[in-house]
């Protein structure tokens, strides 16, 4: 039961904006379903779990807010017996039951989540950071390499650099409730020089690898990691991994800087 709540509880943020902290303004009630006001108005305040009394969320207007800085506040509805949270797209669950101090309804496996008000002054110190903090994936890492082709010395630079663009991760938990977390991106910056001179010098996002990473993986990867692999006739080699954050799965994607500056790629594996 307690997997299901938390689940249940990173659902409920799931359907705010993938890139903007404020309450996206999508979600208006479908035409001919009018909003329960007065059981929205009864559902107002902190809300605790019942089996254990830890506190859950608090309602404030139209909208569901978290104790932590990780999960993001949601929009919701309540319609027909039903809560609706409202993004892109909307899920619904049954409430079996509201009164002035419970609620509780139903998630998807049929589980019943019972909640109850609460009265404790406190807990209201819990929401006084409503905004969401990403988690940072990465520290800034830096690596150089030094190789010969011939006579020629070429020295080699690798930049891992955490960024401000926020990438969402969405995964499921054995009950098939959505959970999303919230991370930084990385940028990779690439450097080669001959002797003194710069043969090229270039920063890459992970938009840039879109032609060998489907939309759907990139859509929740970071750029994990780059790595100097080798240098031959064609110019050096870099290995840049494509990755979703704490999972195994990853795309990894040569970067061949050639002598005369230019860059090539092509998919190595995944």
């Amino acid at each position: 039961m307690k997997h299901t709540i938390w689940g249940f509880l990173v659902c409920l943020f799931l359907f705010s904006a993938c890139r903007n902290e404020s309450i996206p303004a999508s979600g208006s009630v479908t035409s001919g379903e009018e909003e329960d006001t007065a059981a929205q108005a009864a559902f107002q305040g902190i809300w605790i779990d019942d089996d254990n009394g830890s506190v859950l969320f608090q309602v404030k207007g139209d909208s569901i807010f978290y104790p932590d800085t990780v999960s993001r506040p949601a929009r919701f509805h309540i319609r027909r017996d039903t809560l609706v949270l409202v993004g892109e797209s909307s899920v619904a669950y049954s409430i079996e039951k509201q009164g002035t101090d419970i609620f509780q309804f139903r998630v998807s496996t049929g589980d019943l989540i019972r909640l109850k008000r609460s009265f404790n002054p406190d807990d209201t110190l819990l929401f006084e950071r409503h905004y969401t903090a990403p988690m940072v994936y990465s520290e800034v890492l830096q690596k150089d390499t030094v190789v010969y082709s011939g006579r020629e010395r070429y020295h080699c630079y690798v930049f891992v650099n955490p960024s401000k663009y926020k990438v969402v991760k969405t995964s499921y938990t054995d009950e098939s409730i959505a959970v999303e977390n919230v991370y930084y991106d990385n940028v990779i910056h690439l450097s080669v020089y001959r002797g003194k001179e710069c043969v090229c010098s270039k920063d890459f996002v992970k938009e840039d690898f879109a032609p060998f990473v489907p939309a759907s993986f990139l859509s929740q990867a970071i750029l994990s990691n780059a790595e100097f692999q080798r240098i031959d006739k064609n110019g050096c080699h870099f290995c840049v991994t494509v990755c979703i954050p704490d999972d195994a799965s990853c795309y990894t994607v040569g970067v061949c800087v050639g002598f005369d500056g230019k860059i090539a790629m092509d998919l190595l594996d995944y």
